[in-house]
């Protein structure tokens, strides 16, 4: 069997077998190619970055020969099977056939190409299209030959074609020189990747076109010396383009050529082996049977088949040769995966000649690739070949060389390449035994908790094949599988628990199910072992391994009834299928019938046991409660009723009590027929605390002294109440009374117990909001409503006063409480058509409103220690005191946002945005975000406000000597910057916010002046400082007229002559119109980091004046040079062809800015413009308006953002209104 054989290189021992010379037309020149044949492979672990595009750094010496000198290399020649050239018998065409010509057409013109338009309309039948392309090949070679190219020509969306004069005088690379020169880069799309309905098949069509016209070809034009060694020369040379879209589209045809020549090597394969066999057969029959004139057509059948194949292995190499070793390390991502792929569907057909590893280490090499795209073609062509257990063997020492690349990209930062990494190593653990060690999965046992869902259950597949398949998979008998026993249903939950238990990877076993649950479901849903496990009287689990198994029942049953992944887990799925929500009905009603009657006996064994009981009683949540009537199970519902009571008695844990009281909420629903025994009990439950607090609580108002045990039950008996009260409606009772004495007492005497204080006033808080449901469902009186408000009102002040609380619990209960009943009964309240509700509308006063924002200062806004690697005690605190604190503020930004607040307020919230970004940023942000959408000019001056406090703090703590060189007022001018930003690009909608801003930041800053006779500077003068980072935002005249307005109120203070002020100098600075442009710096400060892009100095060869060439930068693209990529191209903004901004820090995640339109451009093109006037009246500012080394690359960067990129200054209206100056 002849093998093909790879090309030659370092790695490769042997060399390709040469391409078989093609028969060439007397007189006619063929197409050639600009890559040549001999190669060297590129180095294990070399550098993808120097590929240069349509160069490869492998690329030989004669690469810009003609491929047809290599095609004339022969071995053996083959003869002409083409036919003569005689004048063809006239042929009437197919019905509906295409091919229908124009005789009369002129010998240079290239013939009509409709091929293209067919199969981009992609509605015909391809061997019908192929078919009738064949026979006007037989007619006339040349025109069907030409058409074929230009075909191919047209379909890499160049617009040029090969005529028969150019077919005939010029070489392949000259007529791809051409073809170069007349293709249109004005757009970077081309027909692979045009957008479009019209384009979305062209390739698939384009690459079925491909194929067909191999099949069709392989009996009769695949072996004549002429269409395909020189379609192959055309697809080689347009491949080495550098033009992309020439490279790519010729890559994707070469490359499915190539895939269909291997089906057809396939084919003479087996056909030279039914022809061996066949051989064999006739030869060992006797003398008398055999058949010598069989035997000779057989070996002439075998010599055509041998003949064949070596034509078709010369293609392949030549192919493989001149397209793919250049093309599978392309600069361009989309060409790389193309080759890629299709030489693992080559290894996979063909297996016998590409299965080698001078071939595999080309999959080995990209695994390492940058692009997505190309790596998850790596991983799916190996999955082919290992799935398959023949060749595996064939794979050893691939996989001894690359395994370790391979484990590793499960931790691939894109989730479908480590997902299919993940099964790719479930394929070789099942194929190939030994080749995973303990450590390999060891790195893959932790994905199993994975936020991404599909890699969660991908790394879970892995688990199961690797550790519960081998002990606890059923065997099949006699080709049925037989039911899992009991004792491997055993083994499968032990393992789970020594995995979760010992692994010690994650504290929640619901992600472990979850990803176990696509590969183990039946297993996981084996409710009956699970219990009976539980039950076991004589079972050897530790306390640990209890709590486990009951967490993965909960978590099983859950999964079941639900069917959606925990919190927290991520899922591509939009909805369940019918078929998967008839086996969730089934899953509900079975695990509901076999937990109904075991569920009272669960919660008796551990219902000591505080961590074990709660997650029991969750069950109750995930039951078909109505099977308590239909199936008549309502004694197991009474013994579920005594087990709660005995729970909720025994319990004072908030998990417990939430959990009970959630369960009994589910029974209690009046549809139910067992509503009324359900309610009775409930009522005795209540019944029975409420006797018990109304005893203790006059125990404690009585006495003066309690001993713990008392203090410990009320407060016990005060959280059972609460956790009921939130989940039922407990008015009747009347708890607000006996609750809002305990805790005017507690304010008055301050001598109750803070675990007595924090369960009643959340008792006084559901009270209120019970009384408010019953209100806003029926016709209430006016002294109803007087008397919510006044409960409401009298809670607000206790509240208020356990705000100055010595205990910082009582404290953030009583806020939270506090800033929750402020939001209800706000004017919010009556939206809606409850204007019958306006009575309760409270607004809070002034010396309540400075609490609130006084806590926040002391309880949020403080500077927590650092973080460790977050698995140790101290971390985890932190981490839910950062929780907390969100919550609090977030609680006090819903104040402000609501209107229940004053907006000024906010001042106190967003002075801290850049201090604590990190812990508060998000919440900030959205904060100040809707403060603009509410009131814009407001918004505007609550910022500056934020300015002035923290400068006046900084100003009284440290004094006006050397305040601008503190780190404090650079942390403020950070804020400053930060602020600034947030205006976004909307400059002519901001334009006068931001101009009233500097006018109540210049009189900010002049407010204070210095004493008489001495020449210092105003205390508040470095304020001047902060507002330079808002003129980027300010409009060139403007600036102007800002510069004049700060002069007229330097008039007014005194100065020494000569000595100018700094933050005056570095603020007339920012106002300056040089600070937009080249001329402004002399001293050559940077802008920002850019990077030039050249472009041609000359457009048509024709010199334009400057102002010529700026209108065409500002309005068109200049044409790209030719022998340039087509990547695709978007519009530069204006002026975005000189400069590339390359964003850094913050200024890109917050705002892009506004350039200036082409009149504003040209009206302070002239230096006349950037002159700053002369003042008058004061001595020497206009000679102090020079660049100060104090002007940064800060805020040259927030410059830059604003010369960016927007639309907005396309408008004429726009610009008019820009042009027009404000007054002062």
């Amino acid at each position: 069997m002849p093998t093909l054989r790879s090309s030659s290189g370092p790695h490769s021992s042997s060399s390709p077998s040469s391409v078989s010379s093609s028969v060439q037309k007397s007189g006619q020149r063929g197409l050639s190619a600009s890559s040549g044949c001999s190669v060297n492979q590129p180095q294990d672990g070399r550098d993808w970055g120097h590929t240069s595009e349509g160069n490869s750094d492998s690329s030989s010496a004669d690469e810009s020969s003609d491929f047809e000198d290599i095609l004339r290399r022969s071995v053996k020649k083959r003869p002409a099977k083409r036919p003569l050239k005689t004048t063809p018998v006239a042929k009437q065409p197919k019905k509906g056939s295409r091919m229908v010509r124009d005789h009369h057409q002129k010998e240079s013109e290239p013939p009509a190409s409709d091929l293209f338009d067919a199969v981009k309309a992609a509605k015909s039948d391809m061997q019908t299209l192929v078919d009738d392309w064949v026979d006007s090949y037989k007619q006339d070679q040349d025109a069907g030959f030409l058409e074929l190219v230009n075909f191919f020509i047209r379909s890499c969306g160049c617009k040029g074609t090969v005529t028969l004069e150019m077919f005939k005088k010029m070489s392949n690379s000259e007529i791809i020189r051409h073809l170069t020169e007349q293709f249109n880069e004005d757009s970077g799309d081309y027909p692979l990747i045009a957008p479009g309905p019209s384009w979305k098949k062209f390739q698939g069509s384009f690459c079925d076109f491909v194929k067909t016209l191999v099949c069709q070809c392989q009996y009769s034009l695949l072996y004549d010396g002429f269409p395909m060694d020189h379609l192959i020369s055309l697809l080689t040379g347009l491949s080495d383009s550098q033009v992309r879209a020439f490279r790519h589209t010729s890559t994707l045809a070469a490359m499915k050529l190539m895939t269909s020549l291997v089906s057809v090597a396939v084919q003479l394969s087996m056909h030279k082996d039914n022809n061996q066999r066949q051989y064999e057969a006739e030869r060992s029959k006797g003398p008398g049977q055999r058949s010598p004139e069989r035997l000779e057509s057989l070996l002439e059948k075998r010599k055509e088949l041998q003949e064949h194949q070596e034509e078709i292995e010369g293609m392949m190499n030549a192919l493989f040769r001149g397209v793919f070793v250049h093309r599978y390390r392309d600069v361009l991502p989309e060409i790389r995966a193309i080759c890629i792929e299709e030489i693992g569907s080559w290894m996979q057909s063909y297996s016998t000649s590409f299965l080698t590893d001078s071939y595999l280490k080309y999959i080995g090499w990209t695994l390492h690739d940058k692009h997505r795209e190309v790596r998850l073609k790596c991983v799916k062509a190996l999955k082919g070949l290992y799935s398959n257990r023949e060749v595996t063997a064939r794979l050893e020492l691939f996989t001894s060389r690359f395994k370790d690349r391979m484990v590793s990209m499960v931790m691939d930062r894109e989730y479908d390449v480590a997902v299919e990494a993940v099964k790719l190593l479930i394929i070789i653990l099942q194929n190939m035994e030994g080749v995973l060690t303990d450590t390999d999965c060891e790195s893959i046992y932790p994905v199993v908790y994975a936020s991404n869902r599909a890699l969660a259950s991908a790394a879970g597949e892995f688990l199961y094949w690797k550790l519960f398949y081998p002990e606890c998979e059923a065997r099949t008998v006699g080709g049925r599988e037989r039911r899992r026993s009991p004792r491997s249903q055993r083994t499968f939950f032990q393992l789970l628990l020594s995995f979760f238990v010992e692994s010690e990877l994650h504290n929640h076993a619901a992600y472990l199910v979850d990803s176990l649950w696509d590969c183990a479901a039946p297993q996981l849903k084996d409710w009956e072992s699970l219990t009976s496990l539980l039950l076991e009287k004589d079972q050897n689990l530790g306390d640990v391994q209890e709590s486990t198994l009951i967490e993965i029942l909960v978590s099983s049953v859950r999964q079941a009834s639900e069917g959606h992944p925990p919190v927290g887990r991520v899922t591509g799925k939009k909805g369940l299928t019918p078929k998967e929500r008839k086996i969730q009905a089934d899953d509900k009603v079975k695990l509901t019938e076999h937990l109904i009657p075991l569920l009272p006996q669960l919660l008796a064994k551990f219902s000591a046991d505080a961590e074990k009981v709660a997650p029991l009683l969750q069950l109750l949540s995930y039951f078909d409660l109505k099977i308590y009537c239909t199936r008549r199970l309502e004694k197991h519902l009474e013994l579920f009723l005594q087990q709660l009571q005995e729970v909720v008695v025994k319990h004072a844990e908030p998990a417990v009590l939430e959990a009970g009281a959630h369960a009994l909420y589910q029974l209690c629903k009046p549809e139910f027929t067992f509503f009324s025994r359900v309610d009775f009990a409930r009522s005795q439950l209540v019944d029975l605390l409420t006797d018990r607090f109304q005893q203790e609580l006059e125990e404690l108002l009585q006495s003066s002294f309690l001993d713990e045990d008392e203090v410990y039950s009320l407060a016990a008996t005060l959280k059972r109440l609460s956790a009921f009260y939130n989940a039922h409606d407990l008015t009747r009772w009347e708890l607000y009374e006996p609750c809002y004495r305990l805790l005017r007492k507690a304010v008055d005497t301050g001598e109750v117990p803070r675990q007595v204080i924090l369960p009643a006033l959340t008792l006084v808080y559901f009270s209120i909001l019970w009384t408010l449901t019953h209100i806003s469902e029926s016709d209430v009186s006016q002294k109803q409503l007087l008397s919510l408000k006044g409960r409401m009102v009298a809670f607000c002040e206790l509240c208020q006063s356990c705000l100055s609380d010595v205990d910082p619990e009582i404290q953030e209960q009583a806020f939270i409480l506090l800033s929750d009943l402020l939001l209800i009964f706000s004017p919010q309240m009556i939206v809606g058509g409850c204007d019958f509700l306006r009575p309760l509308v409270f607004f809070p006063e002034a010396t309540l409103q400075s609490e609130l924002a006084s806590f926040l200062m002391d309880h949020v806004f403080i500077q927590p220690g650092d973080l460790g690697s977050g698995d140790s005690q101290e971390d985890h605190l932190q981490i839910e005191q950062l929780h907390r604190r969100r919550r609090l503020l977030a609680g006090f930004c819903k104040l402000l946002l609501y209107g229940v607040l004053e907006m000024d307020a906010a001042s106190d919230v967003f002075k801290h945005y850049n201090k604590f970004y990190n812990d508060y940023g998000d919440i900030i942000k959205e904060t100040l975000t809707r403060a603009r959408q509410i009131d814009r000019s407001h918004c505007s001056q609550i910022l500056l406000l934020s300015l002035k406090q923290l400068y006046t703090e900084l100003l009284q703590e440290q004094g006006p000597q050397y305040l601008n060189e503190l780190p404090a007022f650079i942390e403020m001018r950070d804020l400053a910057r930060r602020f600034a930003l947030s205006f976004g690009p909307q400059q002519l909608q901001n334009r006068d916010l931001v101009v009233t801003l500097h006018k109540e930041g210049i009189k900010f800053s002049l407010s204070e002046l210095p004493p008489a006779g001495s020449s210092s500077q105003p205390p508040n003068l470095a304020f001047l400082e902060l507002l330079s980072e808002f003129s980027p935002r300010l409009f060139h005249q403007d600036k102007q007229l800002l510069l004049s307005y700060l002069e007229n109120c330097l008039q007014h203070v005194p100065q020494a002559p000569g000595h100018p002020w700094g933050p005056v100098t570095t603020y007339c600075h920012s106002l300056s119109p040089l600070e937009n442009t080249a001329e402004a710096s002399p001293q050559g400060y940077p802008r920002s980091k850019k990077r030039r892009i050249k472009g041609p100095s000359r457009l048509n060869g024709e010199d334009t004046s400057p102002s010529r060439e700026e209108s065409l930068q500002l309005s068109s693209i200049p044409p790209t040079p030719t022998l340039t990529s087509t990547a695709v191209k978007s519009r530069q903004p204006l002026g975005g062809l000189e400069e590339v901004e390359e964003e850094e820090g913050l200024e890109s995640e917050f705002t892009q800015g506004q350039r200036f339109s082409n009149t504003q451009r040209l009206r302070y093109s002239g230096p006349q413009h950037f002159r700053t006037p002369p003042n008058s009246s004061g001595p020497g500012l206009g000679s102090r308006l020079t660049r100060l080394s104090l002007m940064e690359e800060e805020e040259e960067e927030g410059l830059a953002a604003q010369d960016d990129s927007s639309e907005e200054w396309q408008e004429t209206d726009k610009v008019r209104g820009a042009n027009i100056p404000l007054s002062f």
